[in-house]
């Protein structure tokens, strides 16, 4: 049985990805420490092994308020955790740290493939490029490899993000739900999906490689309040807030699977009525 080391165990991703891991007979040890104390870090990883680290602790919220905490998090934080990881006893296999697609902002050509130019378009994503920039210097020391995850949904996402939102409104029958652009297109990819793409990279993923995780499917919230509706019976009029309507906003996230696929092989996609309906029943 092999032991993997994973930060972020009580988020979203976290808690599927624990049970995906336990269920490929991962011995999972979730991080204690605050990625912000630097040295409680490493009074918790001193002379220990692990075969693996999936780094997964973050604030994902694009909209966070504290503009300096995404960084002291996104950025510093992971540089803490990757100095700490030096007083491992031996090196992991590998260390798989999630970033974000927020980093190519408004590409000009879509799908967008690792290649492409990054513009970030708000303080998450500058701080996730930030961090990608900064994990160069550890390329040498550990078998790593960078996720950039396109926007994936499921049970127990918060409602501050946009189809945990529409599902609470349809499952309390609301009668009206205030939304910023709805024009927008996303991947809203499956957290499942996800988990099961970082085993695989675990795995199969090159050291030093980077991977768009994606479908190449895209939705405008249009779409997806009309399939809600559909799957409900139930109507709701969206009324357009201009708070919530950001100048940054990123018209469109659109992935090419291609170099993932390539090294991964068939990668199983859910459907997003699939996914709405599990986030329904859940």
């Amino acid at each position: 049985m092999t032991t993997l080391l994973l930060t972020g165990t009580d988020g979203f991703t976290g808690q599927h990805f624990l049970k995906a891991a336990q269920a490929q007979n991962h011995n999972v040890v979730a991080l204690e420490s605050d990625l912000t104390k630097p040295d409680d870090l490493a009074k918790e990883l001193c002379g220990k092994h692990f075969d693996y680290v999936v780094h997964l602790a973050a604030i994902s919220a694009v909209t966070h308020s504290e503009e300096m905490a995404l960084y002291q998090v996104n950025l510093f934080g992971t540089l803490n955790l990757m100095q700490a990881l030096q007083s491992l006893n031996l090196k992991p296999l590998k260390v798989l740290v999630a970033s974000s697609a927020n980093i190519y902002g408004n590409a000009a050509q879509s799908p967008i493939s690792e290649q492409s130019p990054t513009a970030p378009m708000n303080h998450y994503a500058m701080s996730k490029l930030a961090m990608e920039h900064m994990l160069s210097k550890y390329g040498n020391l550990f078998p790593l490899v960078i996720t950039r995850p396109f926007n994936y949904t499921g049970p127990g996402q918060d409602n501050r993000f946009v189809i945990p939102k529409l599902v609470e409104h349809f499952i309390s029958r609301k009668a009206t739900v205030e939304l910023g652009n709805i024009e927008v297109e996303r991947e809203f990819n499956d957290v499942r999906t996800v988990c099961d793409v970082y085993l695989g990279l675990l795995k199969r993923g090159e050291s030093g490689q980077v991977y768009n995780v994606c479908s190449g499917n895209t939705h405008s919230l249009t779409q997806v309040i009309e399939l809600l509706q559909d799957m409900t019976g139930h109507s709701i009029d969206v009324l357009v807030n201009p708070a919530f309507v950001r100048p940054d906003e990123v018209h469109q996230l659109c992935g090419d699977p291609a170099k993932l696929e390539n090294c991964l092989g068939t990668i199983k996609h859910y459907s997003l009525r699939d996914t709405l309906a599990w986030m329904l029943e859940s």
